[in-house]
């Protein structure tokens, strides 16, 4: 009895330190996602041309590429959770700082000021994902399971930072929305320093810099599948909104097209919902190449039906297996990357993602002139081919 009592003991502080550990990501992820909507609508309000209200956007996603090149002191730090307290703070004051400049300064003071705040994004993603195995539990089932509400934090951040811009800037304006991003990346600021404390992996010279991390990826077959799936899948997906967009008038009028992307992102919770009651289970190289089959699947039932609600269900789908091959994804960085540099294996693959999704959407915008249905074909035959070269190569591997 006393056994039982410890165990429930130990797991109890657990699932209230995962507590703390969603509150905190939610809130800076949730900073980070709508930062882009926030800065265009701000700018489009304040009288920017449409082309610069996009290059203001792209400002503070394209330096999400330089991330990677300021994480190996998340490494070699003493204790990490200042190293990501300071990167939320940064963001937070240089999101906020724009802001209140760009309806009144030169328009390249609030540029510059995105710019230094986008470098600061992949410490809130891939970043804070770096501290979930130590706070997990040494057991792969706890592992899996706290990776699935890793997966919620980000389904319910890229779904509350913008829908919270939205509804501010409805009620104030698009400056409101902004401040209030800011705020909560100062709030989650606080409750990472809350979580608990991770000692270094290992002394600085152990760590090695960021280029040579991203060779180590490359070397590794399991993170090299995983960091190929990974921009592939963000890739193909990132043309379901141009595709939304693009058939809704035919389906039955222009407003679906919020619905449909509603539909992926609702799919999206639904899938880390699934995975909190049935984590995945299995080798996380093996899961992470035949999830990226099933999200290429479901792309291509996505252009197969012409019914508005066979096609919705068809994009919830398609959230649903994002979100699964998501959790795989973290599964096989907290289990292949080096334990010295873990959290630069894990903010290289999220930026790389961020960067991958950018160009799909770019990429989707360009076929969608010639026919609405290449973007997402394009998509599943790409997602379909790179998840059958990763099963040959992890057969080869098992039998070699």
């Amino acid at each position: 009895m006393s056994e039982r009592r410890e165990d429930f003991g130990l797991s109890g502080r657990t699932n209230w330190t995962l507590a703390r550990y969603v509150f905190a990501a939610t809130l800076v992820r949730s900073a980070d996602g709508g930062a882009v909507v926030a800065v265009v609508l701000l700018a489009q309000s304040s009288g920017k041309p449409g082309w610069m209200s996009g290059m203001l956007g792209a400002a503070i996603i394209a330096p999400h590429l330089l991330g990677p090149f300021i994480a190996r002191r998340l490494d070699t730090a003493d204790d990490g959770r200042r190293i990501i307290a300071v990167s939320a703070l940064a963001h937070g004051l240089l999101l906020g700082t724009a802001g209140l400049l760009l309806p009144v300064a030169w328009t390249v003071v609030p540029a510059v000021l995105l710019v230094l705040s986008g470098v600061f994004g992949p410490m809130l993603t891939g970043g804070v994902s770096s501290r979930l195995p130590s706070i997990a539990g040494p057991s792969q089932k706890s592992q899996r399971r706290a990776q699935s509400w890793d997966v919620a934090s980000y389904g319910v951040s890229g779904t509350l930072g913008p829908a919270v811009v939205a509804w501010i800037s409805a009620a104030t304006g698009p400056l409101g929305a902004m401040l209030i991003l800011a705020a909560s990346t100062l709030i989650g600021a606080g409750a990472v320093l809350a979580l608990p404390k991770q000692a270094p992996a290992a002394e600085s010279g152990a760590v090695t810099s960021s280029a040579r991390v991203l060779m180590t990826i490359w070397r590794s077959r399991p993170l090299r599948c995983t960091l190929g799936l990974t921009v592939v899948v963000a890739f193909s997906v990132a043309a379901l909104p141009i595709y939304a967009v693009a058939v809704a008038p035919a389906l039955g009028g222009a407003a679906l097209a919020g619905t449909l992307v509603a539909g992926y992102g609702g799919g999206g919770l639904a899938g880390s919902a699934l995975l909190m009651v049935w984590p995945l289970k299995g080798d996380a190289d093996r899961l992470t190449s035949l999830l990226a089959g099933v999200v290429a699947v479901a792309l291509g039932v996505v252009i197969s039906v012409s019914n508005p609600v066979l096609t919705m269900i068809a994009f919830t789908v398609v959230g649903v297996a994002n979100s699964l091959f998501f959790a795989a994804t973290l599964a096989a960085r907290s289990e292949y990357a080096p334990l010295e540099s873990r959290g630069q294996v894990f903010i290289w693959i999220g930026a790389l993602k961020i960067a991958a999704g950018s160009a799909g959407t770019a990429v989707a915008g360009a076929l969608a002139g010639a026919a609405v249905w290449l973007p997402i074909a394009a998509a599943a035959v790409l997602s379909a081919a790179s998840s059958l070269w990763c099963v040959m190569e992890h057969r080869q591997a098992g039998a070699g």
